[in-house]
């Protein structure tokens, strides 16, 4: 038996993609080239490791065996990579994490610096609703979640980053509108939602039920750039976290409404499997925000303060 690296690489990336043309278009490889492999790859089994049915791939039995064994060799190639270049006087490696959909206006001010000072290291950031960002974590597909709302059914660490404020906006006009007759203000006015699960969205939800709101009118929209947009043009309001609208507020397209009990007040969390074995890259992250994260604050969310 004689494979290469490449090969298991490969295959590995086939496994999970289920599709051998996105598994070359995530390799940066054509389709010939990882068709060759794999099936150089196979010829050195007996039993088949993938079958291609109607152009869909199922792996095997055997070859999800093969894809975990082939999973393991990666990873201790990689921790043999990481320590000889830590050796170098380097730090390398790939850094994994996921983050809620709001969370990208928080990360880049976390990671920036970063990796100023590790220019090696790689980064895999995916930015996703909550359900795939807590199935990520679940699978102990990353190194790293940024989060609100904690997963309650997982046994994880929480590292406690940066406040999180949730406020009211209308566009241009509304604070006023709302000034002149609160209660009639809120009766009438349409309520721009989230989508289900949205951290944002229970938040919201809460904060009506308990003030007693019943909206005229209910919309969801799936992110926080519609939202944004629908309020900026005048179809409802909605609460969301203030420090995903800086530009709309400095611009005047949106207006923050000070209904009572707002802002509601939660925080941003690193977030970790309890258990999870963090290679060097991650662990240096880590680190970094316990030792920086009050310099973090003043340097990139002092804004926040002053609206």
């Amino acid at each position: 038996m004689n494979f290469t690296l490449n090969q298991l690489r490969i295959f590995v990336k086939i496994t999970e993609e289920k599709n051998i043309t996105k598994a070359a278009e995530k390799l940066y490889l054509t389709q010939p080239a990882v068709s060759i492999q794999l099936k150089n790859f196979q010829d050195q089994f007996e039993f088949p490791l993938i079958e291609v049915i109607n152009k869909r791939v199922y792996v095997t039995e055997f070859g999800n065996e093969i894809a975990e064994a082939a999973k393991s060799i990666l990873a201790e190639v990689d921790t043999i990579r990481i320590k000889a270049s830590i050796l170098e006087g380097k730090l390398t490696g790939k850094l994994k994490i996921a983050v809620v959909s709001t969370g990208k206006y928080v990360i880049p001010f976390l990671l920036t610096d970063f990796l100023k000072q590790f220019p090696d290291i790689e980064l895999d950031l995916d930015v996703s609703n909550r359900q795939n960002v807590i199935q990520n974590l679940e699978k102990n597909e990353v190194d790293f979640v940024l989060m609100t709302r904690l997963p309650e059914h997982l046994n994880i660490a929480a590292m406690e980053l940066i406040p999180n404020e949730l406020v009211m906006v209308g566009s241009s006009g509304a604070s006023d509108a709302y000034k002149k007759d609160p209660e009639n203000f809120l009766k009438q006015t349409s309520f721009i939602f989230r989508e289900s699960g949205s951290a944002t969205r229970q938040a919201m939800e809460n904060y009506l039920n308990n003030q007693g709101i019943t909206t005229f009118k209910q919309l969801t929209l799936t992110s926080n750039e519609a939202v944004k947009q629908a309020v900026i043009s005048g179809m409802g309001c909605s609460i969301v976290p203030v420090i995903g609208i800086k530009n709309e507020l400095s611009l005047g397209q949106l207006e923050i409404i000070n209904a009572p009990y707002l802002p509601l007040k939660s925080s941003w969390f690193l977030v970790h499997l309890k258990e999870k074995k963090h290679l060097p890259a991650a662990d240096a992250f880590k680190n970094y925000l316990i030792s920086n994260i009050n310099q973090l604050l003043l340097k990139y969310f002092n804004w926040n303060e002053k609206i």
